[in-house]
């Protein structure tokens, strides 16, 4: 009888490394939310990669940050927790990275006792001899990592350091349904579609003062009916977010809603609402009703 390895595997590192673009490409669906702009992924999102006799369960952690407001404490203690479960820690930094922006977790990770493996990513924008430096400076800072040289986007020695991981996974039972894809409920990615559009579409502030409360979610045989509304701070962004006639919020409305077509494959109708919610990010009561109170 053949043995089943199971485990859970960790993604850390600093934001707009390539984290997500590296778990959507082993999970094989859209989870993470994938932007130029920093600190997208705020939520500890379980891919889960299933076999006939293995099960990869993938955290991926916001990108480390030092902590600026309540929020974004919520989202460090995610990546804190990340340390504690992992049966192997995958610690991806982009070519000409030096250090994490938080030495504290750079100390963590050097004295783990699990099998740390080092991703040096976006080698596609580095010659041969970048590429040799930096292994040799990560072999240097990380004597006990293993180095793997990969390319998220273009999907370069990415099957290649997941084989690996199957290879340090402990013998175990699967822990999640072997159908399962995430642990997330549907509303989440309701939640994480219309706020990537947010991302993408508006300039400043305005997606970092944003969040999505995703309030119907009705599911009949050929459609799925849904009403989100957009939180936001103050009245000024409220008018940002709708824009002139209601187009701005329009177009996220229909560009989120394609997106979310592919990811249910069904036919999907989005209500889009925005209501002001004075400084959510700094209430702790409004904090844990959007999902980022660990306790």
């Amino acid at each position: 009888m053949s043995t089943h390895r199971s485990g859970f595997v960790n993604i850390i590192g600093n934001p707009n490394v390539g984290k997500s673009t590296l778990m959507n490409a082993w999970v094989g669906e859209k989870l993470s939310i994938i932007t130029s702009k920093a600190q997208t992924t705020r939520h500890r999102i379980l891919g889960i990669v299933n076999g006939d006799d293995f099960q990869v369960i993938l955290s991926d952690t916001p990108g480390i940050i030092k902590p600026a407001y309540q929020l974004q404490n919520a989202m460090m203690q995610f990546v804190s927790t990340a340390f504690e479960d992992a049966d192997v820690l995958v610690y991806m930094v982009e070519i000409g990275e030096k250090a994490l922006k938080d030495e504290g977790y750079f100390n963590k990770i050097a004295n783990r006792e699990v099998p740390v493996l080092l991703l040096l990513n976006k080698i596609d924008q580095a010659d041969q001899q970048k590429l040799e430096e930096q292994v040799a400076y990560w072999q240097e800072q990380l004597p006990k990592a293993e180095i793997n040289p990969i390319s998220a986007l273009t999907v370069f020695n990415v099957k290649e350091v997941f084989d690996r991981i199957l290879e340090l996974l402990p013998e175990a039972p699967p822990y999640y349904p072997k159908d399962q894809l995430t642990d997330k409920p549907e509303r989440f990615f309701v939640n994480e579609a219309i706020r990537e559009k947010i991302l993408k579409f508006y300039q400043k502030e305005i997606p970092y003062a944003v969040e999505i409360d995703t309030e119907e979610f009705v599911e009949d045989e050929k459609i799925i009916r849904m009403r989100a509304v957009v939180m936001v701070e103050r009245e000024t962004q409220k008018g940002i977010i709708i824009g002139h006639r209601g187009a701005a919020l329009k177009r996220v409305g229909v560009a989120a809603r394609k997106d979310l077509e592919r990811f249910f494959g069904k036919q999907v109708h989005l209500e889009l609402y925005v209501k002001v919610n004075p400084d959510w990010r700094s209430n702790q009561r409004q904090l844990k009703r959007f999902g980022y109170d660990q306790g």
